[in-house]
């Protein structure tokens, strides 16, 4: 199992990265997906037709996001914490990804910084 930490700046307000990565709308404007998504805690989500699904576990308006990432049958649960800073430039955000398994860590790593983070800094840019 790897953890993934990484800082990314969105050229957006906190309340606007919060909104874009937690209704379904607005993350199909970025992604061109269909979306399920909820900000209700023990709701369940999924991205880009299912290949990122799990649980939503914690909310705090315009600062933060947790969820339980799914990969497969594994033991222990992959933690998505996501706390958005606001900076100069817009936003600091601060990714964490913790227990993803070895022979999916690559693919994590490049879908964090390409098609999640990396559309949605293009989307506001």
């Amino acid at each position: 199992m790897k953890d993934y930490k990484k800082y990314y700046s969105v050229p957006a307000s906190p309340e606007e990265i919060y909104l874009a990565l937690t209704t379904p709308a607005t993350i199909f404007l970025w992604t061109g997906e269909e979306a399920e998504m909820s900000t209700e805690p023990g709701s369940e989500f999924s991205l880009w037709e299912g290949s990122i699904s799990g649980k939503n576990l914690e909310f705090e308006y315009g600062k933060k996001i947790v969820q339980e990432w799914y990969f497969g049958d594994q033991e222990e649960k992959s933690i998505v914490t996501i706390k958005l800073h606001p900076d100069k430039d817009g936003t600091s955000v601060e990714l964490r990804h913790s227990n993803i398994p070895d022979e999916d860590f690559q693919d994590i790593k490049d879908g964090w910084d390409g098609a999640y983070f990396g559309a949605l800094i293009d989307f506001y840019s």
